[in-house]
């Protein structure tokens, strides 16, 4: 499996990432180390989780998807094989990124994850209540303790990203060597007219979530009927638009050219992307996971780029 540099951080993934919100929400533990096993032993490597996950699901506090993969980790001795990437500030109970909740809550991501390091720890908000150099003041010393190797940010502007940048390069701080941004064929404008040509410009790699509009680019929900009662529903809703059929028309149609599937297609052209280090996609049963597993292999050919650009416009 070949592997792609994160940025400059000395980190290699492979181009896709396992996206651990599932674990502890739509996917319980044992269905979870299945997953992780299979993931792993295909050549994979980057599994992706954060504190809040999944404070969302009733009874829920935040860090059952750390503790899930923590087990695993700790039951099949894979530490080294894998990059565990978390994130820190989007939970309603430890919310920031101030130097005193980043120290606390990463403390508590690595007693769950049952690890000494996080290969990747994200800001996964922008938190304008607290200075940039406080934040990546406390950022370079877990870098410095070796409890972190390198930081990314997650939701950030343009401005910002391009602030906290500046900042690190004028006062020696720990600088972002990833970006996480909303990213897929559906969602386009915010990443490619500002944070792409920042992230290749200043040379951060890129990890883009909701890869697959939150199953939206799967092709299986044919209308806002299909996703009454789903567990992503309120997220899906925004995507069943003229704009959003179109793109799915189109993916359908490259998908049996290929004889590939409409998601298998949705993160080939994600890989395919020249600022797109991974995609995030998960899956809630190994069934699913080998069909997200194959896209790494799809090469879409220019003329299936062009037309699903042009449908998704």
């Amino acid at each position: 499996m070949e592997r792609r540099p994160l940025g400059r951080s000395g980190i290699e993934i492979a181009p896709l990432v396992f996206g651990g919100n599932v674990f502890g929400w739509t996917v319980d533990e044992a269905t979870s180390f299945a997953l992780l096993d299979r993931f792993v032993e295909d050549g994979f490597n980057g599994i992706d989780t954060a504190d809040s996950y999944s404070a969302w699901v009733p009874g829920n506090q935040g860090g059952e998807s750390e503790t899930i993969i923590g087990k695993w980790l700790r039951q099949r001795g894979r530490r080294d094989d894998v990059v565990v990437i978390s994130k820190v500030g989007m939970l309603e109970s430890r919310k920031g990124l101030s130097a005193a909740n980043i120290l606390t809550s990463v403390e508590e991501s690595l007693r769950r994850l049952n690890t000494d390091y996080l290969d990747v720890y994200f800001a996964h908000i922008d938190d304008e209540t607290t200075p940039l150099e406080e934040t990546l003041e406390i950022f370079l010393r877990l870098i410095q303790d070796g409890k972190v190797r390198t930081i990314g940010a997650s939701n950030y502007s343009p401005s910002r990203l391009e602030a906290a940048m500046d900042l690190a390069e004028e006062r020696g701080l720990a600088r972002y060597e990833v970006l996480q941004p909303l990213y897929n064929l559906y969602d386009r404008a915010d990443f490619e007219s500002g944070l792409a040509p920042l992230a290749q410009e200043r040379n951060i790699g890129v990890i883009c979530y909701f890869a697959l509009a939150s199953g939206f680019l799967t092709g299986k929900y044919r209308s806002k009927d299909d996703i009454e009662g789903r567990a992503r529903a309120r997220m899906l809703g925004k995507y069943f638009d003229a704009r959003g059929m179109r793109i799915l028309s189109e993916l359908r149609t490259i998908a049996e050219e290929e004889s590939a599937t409409p998601a298998q297609v949705a993160l080939a052209w994600l890989i395919s992307r020249p600022a797109v280090t991974a995609p995030i996609a998960s899956a809630t049963s190994l069934e699913q996971l080998n069909e997200i597993l194959g896209s790494a292999q799809l090469q879409l050919s220019e003329d299936a780029r062009v037309r699903l650009e042009a449908a998704s416009a």
